[in-house]
């Protein structure tokens, strides 16, 4: 459910975005790429809400907003690749970009219909649908192609059985998809967990029930470096998140909620072996409340605007820590979901995967990574 906000911006976008999208800026040259010697990703991804209002001066979440970024960097032009939620999701993981039922969060969920029967030229699969055919990779079929590790880490999955297991979640294949609003029992939500959209990931019960797991296995898998995952994905439940506001545990919920998790679990993760050794947290958010966009981003071939009303998900901004960030650094060079992505895939070594694979999509360079070994500081 979104905020009352969020909703009345649906409804002006029609009249205002058009003339936001036309303000979006242009896509820059790509900040110099570097290796960065990062081996532990963790990404956390929250929801629903613009730039301004996350890393503002009356910020509902100071934590985020105001410590955090003098820890690491914070990153003023980010940018989401997509309306609603899952879009973007999908975007994060294997550079889909959205198709009419992915951007409305697929209220079914059901199989992936190809108009065509491979891949084009820019790694897309045409068509309509939630589920994508095993042809269609995500960075975890990489990551364990290369014998690296990686773990979608959700909060509340499998608080009430009835609706969805403790590992791997999701409802029946070609049901109703009864994830998508929180209940006073169970606050997991399907399109939150872009893993279980594959049937790369799914087909295979053992393997998907191994990868993706309750949030609270974590505190036992960073440890140590050898139990920390490679790549970490990390989705907080509909209320911790900042999705519902007020939740219906009578928590606050929005921006209130989503800061009292990240004081929670970012220390925790900060802590731990892996990420002190060649870690990288990213925070981030699936989508902002406008169209605008960056880096060249282009759509489905024969499919929606990615931003419904504009070129992409909006503006929304990002913070990363790392012991490779120089705290305190800001950078106000253009990145999107693409482009996390292709920085994952450019560290490890892998091939870039849909439209993470356009040349105007930028690695994250030595803008962010400003603390590199060998004396290289900007």
């Amino acid at each position: 459910m979104k905020s009352l906000a969020f909703s009345l911006w649906r409804c002006a976008a029609a009249l205002l975005l058009p003339a936001l999208a036309m303000s979006a800026p242009l896509a820059a040259a790509p900040a110099k790429a570097v290796v960065a010697p990062v081996r532990h990703v963790f990404l956390i991804v929250l929801e629903n809400e613009p730039y301004k209002v996350t890393f503002g001066a009356k910020s509902l979440a100071p934590y985020l907003a105001h410590v955090l970024p003098k820890q690491g960097a914070l990153l003023t032009q980010y940018y989401a690749t997509g309306h609603y939620s899952l879009d973007n999701y999908i975007s994060l993981i294997s550079g889909q970009a959205p198709n009419p039922a992915t951007q409305k969060d697929c209220g079914r969920y059901e199989e992936f219909k190809p108009t065509t029967g491979k891949l084009d030229a820019n790694g897309q699969l045409a068509g309509q649908g939630c589920i994508f055919p095993t042809q269609v990779k995500t960075v975890a079929d990489q990551l364990h192609a290369a014998g690296l590790s990686w773990k979608g880490y959700m909060e509340s999955m499998g608080s009430d059985p009835s609706r969805e297991a403790a590992q791997c979640g999701h409802v029946a294949i070609g049901s109703h998809d009864d994830t998508r609003f929180e209940t006073v029992k169970d606050r997991y939500a399907d399109k939150h967990d872009p893993f279980v959209y594959f049937h790369s990931i799914i087909d295979d019960q053992a393997y998907c029930d191994a990868h993706v797991v309750p949030l609270a296995d974590m505190t036992k898998d960073l440890q140590t470096v050898a139990t920390t995952p490679n790549f970490a994905f990390i989705t907080p439940d509909l209320c911790h998140d900042g999705h519902d506001a007020p939740c219906r545990n009578g928590e606050p919920g929005g921006l209130v909620s989503a800061d009292k998790f990240l004081r929670t679990w970012v220390p925790r993760i900060t802590a731990s072996p892996a990420f002190r050794k060649d870690g990288l947290l990213i925070i981030t958010f699936d989508e902002g409340t406008d169209a605008r966009a960056c880096c060249g981003e282009k759509g489905l071939p024969g499919g929606p605007t990615p931003g419904q009303y504009g070129p992409g998900g909006g503006r929304i901004g990002a913070v990363m820590l790392s012991p490779f960030i120089r705290p305190g650094t800001v950078s106000s060079h253009p990145y999107n979901h693409y482009s996390t992505l292709r920085s994952i895939e450019h560290w490890f070594g892998l091939p870039y995967l849909g439209y993470a694979g356009a040349k105007s999509v930028p690695v994250f360079g030595r803008d962010v990574f400003t603390r590199l070994p060998g004396g290289s500081s900007k």
